[in-house]
């Protein structure tokens, strides 16, 4: 269990514009996040977790919420944006690169599993068997010759939470009634559709999840359509899934656990452990299957990023496998936790395998010149201090500085290792003062932290500023958490907290203003 203070953020898409089709056609399900929301939310509750709560439109918005938190673990909900739902499954990566813990699985898991064609070779090339399908664009229609014998399914290729599936999806036989579901896909969502072989047969959901590095499929379900006349597509559409009005809202409960023999249970185990595997799907997940008449399980997708609400069928499976639904989010808090500390111990290994310590004769400390720009920019994001704002602020005074040069205002210097500029310090006169300096921006890159570069870089400032007669320097930085070691950074090298500013940056983020005397320097 991870400790108090490691705080969460539950970041969420916005069910207002997230992608809810048009005119609000898919409304209910865009809005059921909320649920999940306020679930994990009590459950973080429940386990004492500080956290909070974001929500966001669109990609570049969660730059900036994750540039300026001091979370350690993102809870990660968001199911789509307004860019598009491609956008959606970078927000792992995002967050990785951050420097944060992500839960649920990665970046490569939600891209494999999004695309349903992708996702349909990749788990035929792995041994699972899928229904057979074709993929035809936005414009294209089918000709009798090119495809299979009925009857059909037509889906969009990237929607989840049955978008665009409805009892017309489901087509007897080639003709025009393929080529109007077919269009519908087209004209409705604007993307391509999947026509996929329509298995008659049982349903199933099987959801997995990951517990200290062991998988564990959980009680399989079995959808119940026996209240279904014989002329009804027996499948889990939108309305089913939504439309609280609705007939087959009503009449598709779940059945767990399914009554299946040993042996197709084991089976139907065993391919939902593969299909995860094959799509790199690592943390929590739900596998959807159709029994032919024969009883053999074909695989018809994996969701990589399950409804876990307490509605939802995978909050049914934890139910129905004894494990509390706050049980749950601690073991996937866990896991992002573990995925994060071991990228952090390959990485430390791999920096101290790679590289030297920069001794004195390995770094050169030159004035900054234009072409240098991007690189300061770039080490100072990658620290994940700053927030897009913070940043701009930084790229304008570097520019000032090259623009005024070296009788400016601003005394702009980098530190190179074996020619790459890996730090940048930035300094000069405060305003309206005699003798103190202030020290605007500080950096260095991470893969170079531990190597006493930030201290070159500060001996450096402080001597020349003593040689152009300062006699003291002022440091301002935050009061967050994130900063707890770059206060104690300044700490061991003489400096000392003169003023405190509450709330200065922001609610909960105070100001404090470190002062070191350079006399007798």
């Amino acid at each position: 269990m991870p400790r108090a203070a490691h705080r969460i953020l539950i970041l969420y898409n916005d069910p207002s514009v997230d992608g809810a089709g048009p005119s609000g056609a898919f409304a209910e399900s865009a809005a059921g996040v909320l649920d999940e929301v306020r679930a994990v939310e009590a459950a973080c509750g429940h386990l004492g977790w500080p956290c909070d709560r974001w929500a966001v439109r669109r990609y570049p918005e969660i730059v900036q919420v994750l540039a300026g938190c001091d979370h350690e673990v993102v809870l990660n909900l968001v199911e789509s944006l307004a860019d598009g739902a491609a956008w959606a499954c970078h927000v792992p990566a995002t967050v990785r690169a951050m420097g944060k813990a992500c839960t649920g699985n990665e970046t490569p898991g939600l891209l494999f599993s999004l695309d349903k064609a992708k996702s349909k070779a990749i788990l035929s090339a792995a041994g699972v068997p899928c229904p057979q399908g074709r993929v035809f664009a936005p414009g294209e229609t089918p000709r009798a010759r090119d495809l299979f014998e009925g009857p059909f399914i037509v889906k969009p290729i990237c929607a989840d939470a049955s978008e665009g599936i409805d009892e017309q999806a489901v087509v007897r036989s080639k003709g025009r009634r393929l080529r109007d579901a077919i269009r519908r896909i087209h004209e409705t969502l604007g993307q391509p559709a999947l026509v996929e072989q329509y298995i008659e047969g049982r349903e199933l959901n099987v959801s997995v999840i990951r517990a200290k590095g062991q998988v564990r499929v959980l009680p399989l379900a079995e959808i119940d359509f026996s209240a279904f006349g014989r002329g009804r597509p027996r499948i889990v559409g939108y309305e089913a899934k939504w439309r609280a009005d609705s007939f087959a809202f009503h009449h598709t409960p779940r059945i767990i656990p399914a009554p299946l023999s040993d042996k197709q249970a084991d089976e139907v185990r065993l391919l939902a452990d593969r299909a995860c595997r094959a799509l790199e799907c690592r943390d929590y997940c739900r596998v959807d299957f159709r029994l032919d008449a024969e009883g053999r399980p074909y695989v018809l997708e994996v969701n990589a990023n399950p409804d876990i609400s307490p509605d939802a069928g995978f909050a049914a499976a934890l139910e129905a496998a004894g494990i509390p639904y706050r049980r749950f989010v601690e073991i996937t808090v866990q896991n992002a936790l573990a995925r994060a500390a071991a990228r952090n111990r390959h990485g430390r290994a791999k920096h101290r395998s790679a590289r030297p310590r920069a001794g004195r004769d390995e770094h050169r400390l030159r004035r900054a010149k234009r072409e240098d720009r991007d690189t300061v920019a770039a080490l100072l994001a990658e620290s994940g201090l700053f927030r897009p704002c913070e940043l701009e602020v930084a790229r304008e005074v570097f520019d000032e500085a090259i623009a005024e040069g070296p009788q400016g205002h601003y005394q702009s210097y980098v530190v190179e290792v074996s020619g790459r500029v890996v730090g940048w310090v930035c300094y000069g006169p405060t305003p309206c003062a005699v003798g103190t300096y202030d020290l605007y921006w500080i950096g260095v890159a991470p893969d170079r932290h531990g190597q006493g570069l930030g201290r070159v870089l500060m001996a450096f400032a402080e001597q020349d500023i003593a040689a152009r007669g300062g006699a003291r320097v002022i440091v301002e930085t935050s009061g967050r958490p994130c900063y707890v070691s770059t206060q104690g950074f300044y700490r061991a090298l003489g400096y000392q907290a003169a003023a405190r500013i509450t709330d200065f940056y922001g609610p909960g983020d105070d100001k404090i203003i470190f002062c070191k005397s350079l006399r007798g320097n």
